[in-house]
């Protein structure tokens, strides 16, 4: 009996591996245009980790023409949660990166070189199996799991690495007829990959990212198909980024040590192998220490916190490409309103060491994301995430609708947006004062700085009532006023007068400026209390104004 006949009895009916590379042909793209993928396993939550990934795949898809697909790896059903497909799927959306190709819900994808859920193609996995086994380069394993811990246990305590190779792969030498018998008795088995490799021998690899890197030859008989019937990763993988066309496989640099091992299936299978981009993790410092953003540890880890703390998914896709390409920061200097699909990404000027997360960095980029929203925009987003994880802020943002458009529309639009804003939770705080029944419903803490006396304070805010606010007042007449308020009280109109003559003046029209701020907001830094008054109205302004005096 030879290796055919074995291949027959393990799988009688599995089709010629000629019927898949027929029925999925290479694909008819521009030369250049890059195919590449984000295959997660339905197992939790995404990791800021897996987007990170997803964004580098679909820009440098985008940016060559070319194709980026979702590929489910459900063949570990062991692990898989409730609603993990449809969980990455709508985190992929929300977050701007939607495949050209894949599952696009639990049960339902799109593009022809489907399935794109590993558990599915259990055939075309079997029948590629089968072609190994026939050549003499994958064979059957009967060996229990006690017998393998048992291995694994004699390899350590001789110091020799462990797994299944050389001497220790006994089931490697079984004869073909032996091995017939034996499914043919009912033994259960598992397949392995039988490698010619030798650990002796170096392979030399180019990844796009890390540079040319050494790596011994693999000899481990790993595991191809397991007992249900389905691939191992490794396995899987081969076949799916042949048939489906990858140009380039991006993926974390925890997955680096496995390219001999995968480069050898590769050629096994006589398929080309696609070009390796590994990335380095995103790091956190920890006590002076750094080290991988940890699912357990870190809520910023998993995509759902920046919706829940509602940082525009606009600014997440930015500070990772910022991240990816440390250029981009200089490039969105130079092109502060660009879409950031112009930038282009280069593979090779990622750093090869794990960049460190920075909250105040992700919070600064959003900042200037969220300043470039409109009044309308902000209403829209902020209503939105207030409808799923602030109730409060719904109620307020809803109550009058045209008067919180004005309130968002403050310092908005102009060529120096305010920038206070840095993520949806945080937008309460930064508006609330403007509405009168909540200013008016708690005690106001009138916090005065350099101008403290009450009753300079009360003749300040009588004689700016009585004598110079006009709610009707261009902002020049206004600013001009309140110059002329600073300087009946003994105050410069100008700072810089006060600066260069400090003993001829109690102080500045910022002194006295501020002391109006406090009273009508409550708050030392506010945006522009000129468009604050337009928006509050005459009668509220005067109503705030002579409640501080009381």
């Amino acid at each position: 009996m030879d290796y055919k006949d074995l291949a027959n009895v393990i799988f009688p009916d599995v089709k010629d591996i000629s019927y898949y590379e027929e029925k999925y042909p290479r694909r008819n793209l521009e030369e250049g245009a890059i195919v590449t993928r984000f295959a997660p396993s339905p197992t939790g939550f995404v990791h800021i980790g897996g987007l990170y990934q997803s964004v580098i795949a679909k820009k440098m898809a985008n940016q060559t023409g070319g194709i980026f697909f979702l590929r489910i790896e459900d063949t570990d059903q062991k692990r898989e949660v409730e609603n993990g497909v449809s969980g990455i799927i709508e985190a992929l959306k929300e977050f701007g990166m939607s495949p050209d190709e894949g599952m696009i819900d639990e049960v339902n994808e799109k593009g022809n070189y489907g399935p794109y859920k590993q558990s599915l193609r259990k055939e075309i996995y079997q029948a590629y199996a089968k072609y190994l086994i026939e050549k003499g380069c994958a064979y059957p394993c009967f060996c229990k799991s006690e017998e393998l811990d048992e291995m694994r246990q004699k390899q350590e305590a001789a110091k020799e690495r462990t797994g299944y190779y050389g001497v220790w792969s006994k089931c490697r030498h079984i004869p073909v007829n032996e091995q017939i018998e034996k499914i043919k008795n009912g033994e259960k088995y598992i397949l392995r990959f039988k490698s010619q490799g030798n650990p002796e021998k170096k392979i030399k690899h180019h990844d796009v990212i890390k540079g040319n890197v050494d790596f011994p030859e693999n000899d481990q008989d790993i595991v191809i198909i397991k007992s249900d019937g389905l691939p191992t990763y490794h396995f899987a993988h081969a076949v799916d980024d042949h048939l489906m066309g990858t140009t380039h496989v991006i993926r974390g640099d925890e997955w680096l040590s496995s390219v001999p091992l995968h480069l050898q299936l590769f050629q096994t299978l006589g398929f080309k192998a696609p070009k390796y981009a590994h990335i380095a993790p995103i790091m956190k410092e920890d006590n002076g220490a750094k080290r991988k953003l940890s699912k357990r540890k870190d809520p910023e880890a998993a995509v759902s916190y920046y919706a829940e703390v509602g940082i525009p998914e606009l600014a997440v896709d930015e500070y990772l490409l910022n991240i990816a390409n440390s250029n981009f920061e200089q490039w969105r200097k130079q092109n502060p309103d660009a879409d950031m699909e112009e930038f282009e990404l280069q593979l090779n000027k990622m750093s090869v060491s794990g960049a460190l997360f920075d909250m105040v960095k992700l919070l600064d980029i959003s900042k200037r994301v969220i300043s470039k929203y409109t009044a309308t925009e902000v209403y829209d987003k902020a209503t939105s995430w207030a409808s799923k994880y602030d109730e409060n802020l719904k109620e307020l943002l809803e109550k009058d609708k045209e008067y919180t458009l004005q309130v968002l529309g403050i310092e908005r639009g102009n060529q120096k947006p305010r920038k206070d804003i840095a993520k949806w939770a945080d937008l309460k705080e930064n508006i609330i004062y403007l509405y009168d029944e909540e200013f008016f419903a708690n005690p106001v803490s009138y916090e005065f700085q350099k101008i403290n006396d009450k009753a300079e304070i009360a003749k300040i805010i009588e004689t700016y009532i009585t004598k110079h606010f006009n709610v009707e007042d261009d902002k020049e007449t206004w600013f001009n006023k309140m110059k002329d308020l600073a300087e009946e009280f003994g105050y410069a109109r100008e700072t810089k007068e006060f600066k260069q003559n400090p003993e001829n003046y109690k102080g500045h029209v910022g002194d006295i400026s501020t002391v109006i701020r406090i009273c009508l907001t409550g708050r030392a830094n506010t945006p522009d209390m000129y468009e604050i008054m337009k928006v509050l109205g005459k009668e509220s302004v005067i109503k705030r104004l002579r409640y501080a005096i009381k």
